[in-house]
């Protein structure tokens, strides 16, 4: 049965040949030594953890599941060894502040060390990312007492984070919580109330568990504006637990806090998503009283970042096996017959249906890594650059993109992850195959961090807004450019459609900005999705380029532009129905009385 392969020659075309990787880091100081060679030799390290360690657990811990065994969460065989290995080799730390133990490496090879961890092992891959993203919260936010304890630990890995949000009462709606906060008089507060869909709320590696809750001080005022945020670990830090990192645990009493129950999920099954009792429970402020929301927003924002290559992780594993399936499985007569010549069965590869569905996978899934490289490379340079106004610009780019990242990739991700399925036939509904267990898998990622629609309707009224909607025209503005500079090499064949495309979302763009809430809420899905599409289309365009710019163009690269090709003629349409769509307008959405339906 197939293994995972890390997509290593791809992401060295991606770096070396697309997006000129040596040159940028060369621009930004602490990255000065950062190129290539360095980053694909240390990807290929993670791609060997990733399919020696972590995709053998996949299947057997998806049968196993999680289990609550008197309070205490018990994780599947193999899974709590498999993290000690992943946070001794270092790898918690790859893109970790210096000044608290991290390697301080690029954005990039995190983000592409996180989509080997999600194509080997989803459920794995969350405790690592839900650490780093409460590390990002703790890092802006937090008092430096607060840091000297947590932020070495959380980095190394011996410690993990979590994210507390969500009440029964509460989903999207984070005004209606009601989880409080009663100071305690020694600059602690007692921390009360039930949060559920607490993904890596316990487990039993050893080490803290670092929850940052959402909570109401008292007297606060109603909405989100009465929200704070507050540190709440499993263990209270003991006396040693300061800023010497080297100190002995730092394990403490037990903290008022406990898992009640597991959730029964659709899939993640070896990932405890739980439901948590805070019963006066100490914590500590982050940030600004009644700014919680502003500073978990920090987490949230990388965590929707990370859903999004969750949806590429599943979206590359699935294509793998099914395209390997598809070159072994001997099904009905081909066009020409068998290779030979004779009549007979041929590789169900030789069909133009199974082939279209390979085909579009791996068209959105090239496509999806080069763009979430350009999103890191532009996070980079938020982070880096030493000028202040080039980092604004970098961020702005990145706050727009976010939602296009989670939604765009995670349902064509699911999509990807389903036609993968289908290429299997009646052998893909069965468990041994594993594709059934990906498009489990695959399905939160849709969900949760902000469901999709949720990710729409922040694009349409808040993101393509930013700065009077100069950010979004300055992004249209380097496409369309890009599309000129690739036309004298690629054709007007290939760059016309997404020129085409292009004027399609800007027009969308002008006429969703300000749209009243039942326009902007029956168009969003669908002007997303035509975003990323144009997306996709203007990263096609660039690895097509850079393909063609090769004299001695290697099959490797010819297969770029046979994809780019592919994607233009058979996906980039779909643009032409995104934007019927948006053009009809609300009416029909909103014409059913509630009854009716």
């Amino acid at each position: 049965m197939t293994s995972y392969t890390a997509p290593i020659d791809d992401i060295a075309f991606l770096l070396g040949r697309v997006f000129d990787f040596d040159a940028q880091m060369a621009g930004l100081p602490g990255c000065e030594e950062v190129n290539t060679e360095l980053a694909v030799s240390v990807l290929e390290e993670a791609g060997k953890f990733a399919s020696e360690v972590l995709e053998p657990l996949n299947r057997p811990g998806d049968e196993e599941g999680c289990r609550l065994v008197d309070g205490a969460v018990v994780t599947p065989k193999g899974m709590a060894g498999a993290y000690r290995a992943f946070a001794e080799a270092g790898w918690t730390t790859l893109s970790g502040d210096p000044e608290h133990g991290g390697q301080g490496l690029p954005r990039v090879l995190q983000l592409l060390l996180d989509e080997f961890l999600c194509s080997a092992n989803l459920s794995f891959s969350l405790f690592p990312g839900l650490s780093r993203g409460a590390v990002e919260a703790i890092e802006r936010h937090a008092s430096p007492e607060l840091k000297a304890i947590y932020l070495p630990r959380m980095i190394s890995g011996e410690w993990t984070g979590a994210m507390a949000l969500t009440e029964a009462s509460a989903g999207t709606d984070l005004g209606l919580l009601t989880t409080r906060a009663v100071p305690n008089g020694d600059g602690g507060y007692a921390i009360t109330g039930t949060k559920i869909f607490i993904s890596s709320g316990d487990h039993d590696f050893g080490g803290n568990v670092v929850h940052l809750v959402l909570a109401r001080l008292p007297d606060a005022p109603k909405g989100v504006k009465g929200i704070s945020l507050f540190l709440c670990p499993k263990f209270l830090p003991d006396a040693d637990a300061d800023a010497d990192a080297g100190a002995s645990g730092g394990l403490g009493a037990r903290n008022a806090l406990s898992v009640g129950a597991l959730e029964h999920k659709m899939g993640i099954h070896a990932q405890p998503t739980c439901v948590m009792n805070y019963d006066g429970a100490t914590g500590w402020l982050v940030g600004e009283p009644g700014r919680g929301l502003a500073a978990m927003f920090t987490m949230m924002n990388a965590e929707r970042l990370m859903v999004g290559i969750q949806g590429l992780g599943v979206a590359e594993m699935a294509n793998q096996k099914a395209a390997d399936y598809a070159r072994e499985r001997l099904q009905g007569a081909g066009p020409n017959g068998a290779p030979d010549g004779t009549p007979g069965p041929v590789a169900i590869i030789a069909h133009a249906d199974v082939r279209k569905m390979l085909l579009t996978g791996r068209a959105f899934i090239d496509a999806a890594r080069a763009l979430g490289v350009w999103t890191a490379l532009r996070m980079e340079t938020a982070a880096r650059h030493p000028d202040p106004e080039i980092r604004r610009e970098a961020d702005a780019l990145v706050a727009l993109v976010t939602p296009v990242i989670k939604a765009a990739f995670t349902d064509f991700g699911f999509e990807t992850a389903v036609a993968a399925q289908q290429v299997f036939g009646g052998h893909g509904y069965i468990r041994e195959w594993g594709m059934e267990q990906l498009v489990r898998d695959a399905r939160i990622a849709q969900i949760y961090e902000g469901t999709n629609g949720v990710q729409a309707m922040d694009l349409v009224t808040r993101k393509i807004g930013l700065d009077g909607g100069r950010v979004a025209r300055r992004l249209f503005a380097t496409i369309a450019a890009d599309i000129d500079a690739a036309e004298p090499a690629l054709g007007e064949a290939l760059t016309g459609p997404v020129r085409v495309a292009l004027g399609r979302l800007e027009a969308a763009t002008a006429r969703l900005s300000g749209a009243r809430p039942d326009e902007a809420g029956a168009g969003a899905t669908d002007y997303l999705h035509l975003f990323a599409l144009v997306a996709f289309g203007w990263m096609w365009l660039r690895m097509a380029a850079a393909a063609t710019r090769n004299p001695a163009a290697s099959r490797a690269e010819g297969r770029k532009r046979a994809l780019a090709r592919f994607f233009v003629e058979r996906m980039l349409p779909r643009t032409a129905a995104l934007d019927a769509a948006l053009r009809a307008g609300p009416d029909a959405t909103m014409a059913l009385h509630p009854e009716e339906f």
